[in-house]
């Protein structure tokens, strides 16, 4: 299956975000012409009539589903009820209104919280219902989950070409650096370079540093988006990783050495490391649709704190006496 992009009006939620902004300039140059995205202003997709609204106005041919409440451990731990309405009923909404208007494509991207705490590595789509997901992540990613029992849903009982794609920790230029809900890897960068800067002698860091995490570059998944959307049409859920494992203290240490930071890390154990450990079975995206990672993570983090040395004076917020 292929998709001529020329001839698809695409609706990406989401698309002014870091991965939607990527995903729709992969679209682009796709050739699609005709590729939609807005903000929460112009229609707050938790409320039932706006959802409908948008397809009215919009009347896409393919659905893209990004826009998501999303943060780190803390950002979870303080908005669990949110973070649960929020994406649910988003994700709900926006693709029963796509049956009800016809859309013949849905794209639903979830996340690896879903999958369950003590899930075994490298987690397998096939072990997605064996367990509870972790604690702090749980409501953000059983909101997501419900999503992919919708999309199978829909497909059997309507016939609907819904996709569900599961995307590991994603990182790149123009993350959310802002340390009340960052992810880890820009919230790390960020203590380095600024303790780097301002000659600060340590920085402390959340947990033990024993949990591992696998990261992708936001420029490869918006590919394995966009490569999905083409050339995928089954039921079966599908990672979008690098299948890449490093573990939090050593990615603190090459996070350092990448930035020059010599000061010290203090480890702060009162608070939680979150899931043990996280690495994708990347096989299915590769034998479905082609999918494999390119950057590797060396590069891709010297991309990011570059970005962020030029920018953050745009991305930090003043100081105030």
């Amino acid at each position: 299956m292929s998709i001529d992009w020329k001839t698809k009006r695409v609706t990406v939620t989401g698309g002014r975000g870091f991965l939607g902004s990527r995903v729709v300039a992969q679209l682009k140059e796709r050739g699609a012409t005709n590729v939609t995205t807005f903000s929460s202003h112009d229609y707050d997709l938790t409320r039932q009539t706006e959802v409908a609204r948008m397809y009215r106005d919009q009347k896409p041919d393919i659905v893209i589903h990004l826009a998501a409440r999303v943060g780190g451990i803390g950002a979870n731990r303080e908005n669990p009820g949110r973070f649960f309405y929020d994406n649910a009923i988003m994700g709900i909404e926006m693709m029963e209104q796509g049956r009800q208007n016809g859309v013949a494509k849905y794209v639903q991207v979830g996340t690896v919280c879903a999958y369950p705490k003590f899930a075994p590595i490298p987690f397998s789509e096939d072990d997605l219902w064996d367990g509870y997901p972790e604690e702090t992540n749980a409501p953000y990613g059983l909101a997501k989950k419900m999503l992919l029992v919708q999309a199978q849903a829909y497909r059997q009982q309507y016939g609907i070409d819904d996709i569900y794609l599961l995307p590991v920790n994603l990182y790149g230029p123009g993350d959310n650096f802002d340390p009340a809900s960052s992810h880890v890897i820009p919230a790390l960068l960020r203590k380095r370079v600024d303790a780097r800067d301002e000659g600060a002698p340590s920085i402390q860091v959340w947990g033990t540093g024993s949990a591992t995490r696998e990261f992708l570059y936001v420029d490869d998944a918006a590919r394995g988006v966009v490569l999905a959307a083409e050339r995928y049409e089954k039921a079966d859920p599908v990672n979008l990783g690098s299948s890449s494992e490093i573990s939090i203290r050593d990615l603190v240490h090459l996070i350092a050495r990448l930035t020059d930071f010599k000061g010290k890390v203090e480890w702060d154990s009162t608070k939680p490391d979150g899931q043990p450990r996280r690495k994708l079975n990347v096989d299915r995206a590769r034998t479905e649709f082609g999918f494999e990672s390119k950057v590797t993570f060396e590069e891709g983090l010297r991309n990011t704190i570059a970005w962020y040395e030029s920018s953050r004076a745009e991305v930090r917020p003043a100081r105030t006496s």
